[in-house]
């Protein structure tokens, strides 16, 4: 068992366990309060943003389950153009310790089986 970050691709690739968490969510600007309940806030010049559980939101949370280094190269590039070739959306937020992607809610089992076998192949 790895204790620390992985940072090599074919590490970071095979130790994905992509897991896709059961709620929807949505992308909303704050304009007040900032959701108790938000997952993510990212703050831009133009506003604060906040990544929330929407019932009827559009996007499905994906998060790869290896402990990816921030400095590891290549994770986002090999995910995100495996959901691009599949033209599946794919919208990331890095966190210390895991990548989650958010694609469209239509489209997560076809995302998450692809991840699956993206992480098997490697």
């Amino acid at each position: 068992m790895r204790s620390g970050p992985v940072s090599d691709l074919a590490g970071m690739l095979a130790g994905m366990a992509p897991v896709l968490d059961a709620r929807r969510g949505d992308f909303a600007l704050v304009a007040g309060d900032t959701p108790a309940d938000a997952f993510a806030l990212i703050r831009e010049d133009e506003g604060l943003t906040a990544i929330i559980a929407d019932a009827d939101g559009a996007f499905a949370r994906i998060t790869l389950m290896v402990h990816s280094a921030l400095d590891g190269v290549g994770l986002t590039a090999a995910v995100s153009g495996a959901l691009a070739a599949a033209g599946i959306a794919c919208n990331v937020v890095a966190g210390f310790h895991h990548d989650h992607l958010f694609v469209p809610w239509e489209r997560r089992e076809e995302a998450l089986a692809l991840l699956q076998r993206l992480s098997q192949s490697g």
